[in-house]
């Protein structure tokens, strides 16, 4: 008996991984839809992370045609954005809470989406895909595990927003520390991103690594400004949160895996080591910034 291909295993691989995302936002929707509001006798938020599945798959149809991309990252961020409308606006009687939570994952839609849309009209294609593309179902792969991402990652949000009227609670001080977390990760998201957009674009700075601003402070700060925004949505959801509910901590602890485990900063790490690893200035900037968490003292000369 033959052993298989290369092309079978990569198939094999990505049907694996597409049959483990659903399952997972399976099980996320039915955890999560106890003690939910229910539209036609659906829980709301099953409904939502059914919506995230189905709006990338639907995406993923004419990518595939063309082969392309491009919106391939927007159409995460306007998921985000869509359903969180959405779902405030279908929640019967929505409190204070709901509308804060959208508005706050909206907001961040909103804004990432609109900065990876200019980035990706800049560098044109992104190298990622050139031979995922190329095969339609290692592509549908991503668009799937796209759907997980969305649904997990604002599961606190949905779930928050989504609560049966009888399990709503006043607002209370967790709540405002929430918002304060989550405006304190968007400003230093934002702030990092639009140091980096600027030292990329002088020509001065070609080929190398940025170590002023916040940059000086944490290899990664856009990062911690992520893991912090996300930590601040799940604050302000958490009062509500009973039971099976609890599932929304996943959403907080994704963010985290991802950006310090998987696809995020040992990516980047790898990168500037090839690029950089054998220059003394960036091998002193590396063993003096923090990888995540931004240094509060003063930065030094060499790094700031």
């Amino acid at each position: 008996m033959s052993s298989p291909t290369p092309d079978t295993r990569s198939s094999r691989t990505s049907l694996i991984a597409i049959t483990a995302a659903l399952i997972i936002g399976a099980l996320v929707a039915l955890a999560g839809s106890q003690g939910g509001a229910t539209l036609a006798g659906v829980p709301l938020f099953a409904l939502a992370v059914g919506a995230a599945f189905a709006i990338q798959v639907f995406a993923f149809i004419p990518a595939a045609l063309l082969r392309s991309e491009r919106f391939f990252d927007l159409t995460g961020s306007l998921t985000f954005a869509a359903i969180s409308a959405a779902l405030v606006l279908l929640t019967p009687q929505p409190d204070i809470r709901s509308w804060i939570l959208a508005a706050m994952v909206v907001l961040w839609a909103v804004r990432l989406g609109s900065f990876l849309a200019l980035r990706v009209r800049r560098a044109g294609s992104d190298g990622r895909f050139d031979e995922i593309k190329k095969s339609p179902l290692r592509f549908l792969q991503v668009w799937v595990i796209q759907g997980a991402w969305v649904s997990l990652t604002a599961a606190a949000a949905w779930i928050a927003i989504s609560t049966d009227a009888a399990g709503r609670e006043p607002f209370g001080w967790l709540g405002v520390v929430g918002v304060m977390v989550w405006a304190a990760g968007m400003v230093i998201e934002i702030v990092a991103d639009a140091q980096k957009s600027a030292f990329r674009a002088d020509p001065g700075n070609r080929d190398e690594f940025i170590r002023t601003g916040l940059w000086s402070r944490s290899r990664h700060p856009n990062y911690f400004g992520e893991i912090v925004i996300w930590l601040g949505v799940f604050l302000t959801a958490a009062p509500v949160l009973v039971g099976w509910q609890w599932v929304a901590l996943l959403s907080p602890l994704l963010v985290i895996l991802l950006l310090t485990r998987v696809s995020g900063i040992p990516l980047l790490e790898a990168r500037a080591e090839k690029k950089w690893g054998d220059r003394a200035d960036y091998v002193e900037y590396r063993e003096s910034t923090p990888v995540l968490i931004p240094r509060l003292g003063r930065a030094g000369e060499r790094v700031g």
